[in-house]
């Protein structure tokens, strides 16, 4: 999960006393989606889900401990303007079209009598970049931008240039003026992002009226006018990507050291070749209904609209009832909260872990464990037994694994990051990732897992479903096809069946050295021996076999036995 190291001065400025580290990790355990991993000198070591990055600033987890706490409760305060400066818009060209069409931006004024300081530039800064990294996909869905705006001309304009040699602009590492060519033959980080924003005509450039680059998106900012410095007092965020909600996301984020701060957010007016935004909701809050209704049936608890109100309020929200229901107002830094069930659980969040009344349900029977889960239970002790180490991986995988074996699962439509891109169809998927993340370890090694995968199903109302399985890896010298189909055919007689095997090419496996194993005509498990160029990649100096039980399909045959 997303991790950040901040402050814990900056985070508990104004405390007085702060919370000590135990009672840190308490508060945060039980209400919140956020856990302290560390805490050594001034460094705070925060871990998040990925829903909550807001916690991962110094600002955000402020405002969220005082909610916690009781300190400062309801929507936090903050300072915003509804409508743009009419003098200052930026335009996008028709030509960033097909690279990164969206632009949304903000302007940002300090408080009177202060300024940008170098703490609150380097929590922005890192706080970018993480952003890059999980909402951003690595700059690939959205980036972000830093300028100071004070001196700019207006329009700014968003557009595809050409590479001729009078494009030319200090990187922001740099101290002279490159042609912008050459930056993107040579930089490390044109080389790492460069294909985002270039195309056979040229590549995306951003520049004020005067024609001067303030950044090349969603590469680097320039060193002279994209560089905003401690004392700056009026500064320009910026965020370009492939899709709006993403841009939208993410610059709602980027605004919370600041707004958390003091400091002032104004909308930008962005001008497309066919509308104009004016960008209101990019700073001020937005309004959703939650039926209290539903925080019952969710929790199964009786709670007072008057709690739910006090609750919500504590997980700095803006609440109040309004007709048979609530209102609740959310900042732009919770892009996570988009729907009445998303505010019941951060409801039931904040209300934390307690003791609640123990009620027995009425009932005749006494419950029990179903037959699947004796059966998944039954194959994971076989494998114990046979010496296999058990593991558990999370469906989500990454999208090199995926790439690594030439498999194709069901794509996530809007992934938080591109480690978690893809469910996995198969185990196979999470065992080669383990056994490549623990190659400093000696052979042979023997894991095996039993969980969920996701495959296609069209007949679905998901166009998926989830399937249960079971598999196995052997990494050894002299390990092949013959060790994995002993292991199917034990774990097979334990069930009191035998199947038919019959060779199938399978993703990641030799031809020839792969096959099915089919009971009354259903694919019950499947055997491989590993290809060597996976194993190459992975950095495993010895060969591999995998073999994988579809418990799904193969339990309802045993239901008679």
């Amino acid at each position: 999960m997303p991790q950040s190291t901040l402050s814990f001065a900056r985070t508990f400025e104004g405390w007085d006393p702060p919370p000590s580290p135990g009672e840190l990790r308490e508060i945060l355990f039980r209400s919140s989606k956020a856990e302290v991993v560390e805490c050594v000198g001034d460094s705070l070591l925060v871990e998040v889900t990925p829903d909550r990055l807001d916690l991962l600033s110094e600002g955000g987890l402020r405002h969220h401990l005082e909610g916690l706490r009781d300190r400062a409760v309801g929507l936090p305060a903050w300072r915003w303007r509804p409508k743009a400066d009419p003098s200052f818009a930026i335009e996008v060209a028709a030509s960033v079209a097909p690279l990164r069409p969206y632009l949304g931006a903000v302007r940002l004024r300090a408080p009177e009598g202060d300024g940008l300081d170098p703490g609150l530039l380097a929590e922005a800064v890192r706080f970018q970049e993480l952003l890059h990294a999980t909402l951003g996909l690595d700059r690939s869905s959205a980036s972000l931008g830093i300028y100071p705006a004070e001196g700019l001309r207006s329009p700014l304009r968003y557009e595809v240039a050409p590479l001729d040699d009078e494009l030319r602009f200090v990187p922001l590492d740099g101290n002279r003026a490159v042609p912008v060519a050459e930056f993107l033959g040579g930089h490390p980080l044109a080389e790492r992002y460069g294909h985002l924003g270039r195309s056979d005509v040229g590549c995306l450039v951003l520049r004020d009226a005067d024609g001067e680059i303030l950044s090349l998106p969603p590469i680097l900012n320039s060193g002279d006018r994209g560089r905003a410095r401690p004392g700056d007092r009026d500064l320009l965020l910026e965020s370009t990507g492939r899709r709006s909600s993403r841009v939208e996301e993410i610059l709602g984020l980027l605004e919370l050291p600041f707004l958390a701060r003091g400091w002032e957010a104004e909308p930008v007016r962005v001008r497309y070749p066919d509308r104009t935004e004016e960008g209101s909701e990019r700073v001020g809050p937005r309004s959703l209904g939650l039926d209290p209704a539903l925080v019952v049936r969710l929790s199964g608890l009786e709670i007072p609209a008057t709690e739910m109100i006090h609750e919500l309020e504590r997980s700095r929200l803006g609440a109040r009832i309004e007709g048979s229901g609530l209102r609740v107002e959310v900042p732009p830094w919770r892009p996570d909260l988009q729907s009445p069930v998303d505010l019941a659980e951060d409801l039931l969040l904040a209300r934390g872990l307690r003791p609640e009344e123990a009620r027995v349900p009425p009932s005749l029977t006494r419950g029990r464990r179903l037959p699947s889960v004796r059966f998944h239970r039954a194959v994971r002790t076989q494998l114990l037994g046979l010496g296999f180490v058990p593991l558990l991986s999370p469906v989500l995988v990454p999208e090199r694994n995926v790439l690594l074996l030439g498999r194709d699962p069901i794509a996530v439509a809007n992934p938080v990051s591109l480690e978690y891109a893809r469910p996995r169809d198969s185990l196979l998927l999470s065992l080669l990732a383990a056994l490549g993340d623990n190659i400093r370890y000696g052979y042979p090694q023997r894991t095996s897992e039993l969980g969920p995968v996701v495959t296609p199903d069209p007949e679905s109302e998901t166009g998926a479903r989830t399937e249960h399985r079971a598999a196995f890896l052997v990494a050894a010298e002299g390990a092949g096809f013959a060790d994995g189909a002993a292991v199917v055919e034990y774990l097979l007689r334990r069930a009191s069946v035998t199947g038919v095997r019959e060779p199938a090419p399978l993703p990641g496996t030799l031809p020839g050295r792969a096959a099915r194993v089919r009971l009354a005509g259903a694919v019950v498990a499947e055997i491989g021996e590993i290809h060597p160029e996976v194993l190459v990649r992975l950095g495993v100096p010895v060969p591999a076999v995998w073999g994988e039980l579809h418990l799904s399909a193969l339990e309802p045959l045993l239901r008679g036995e």
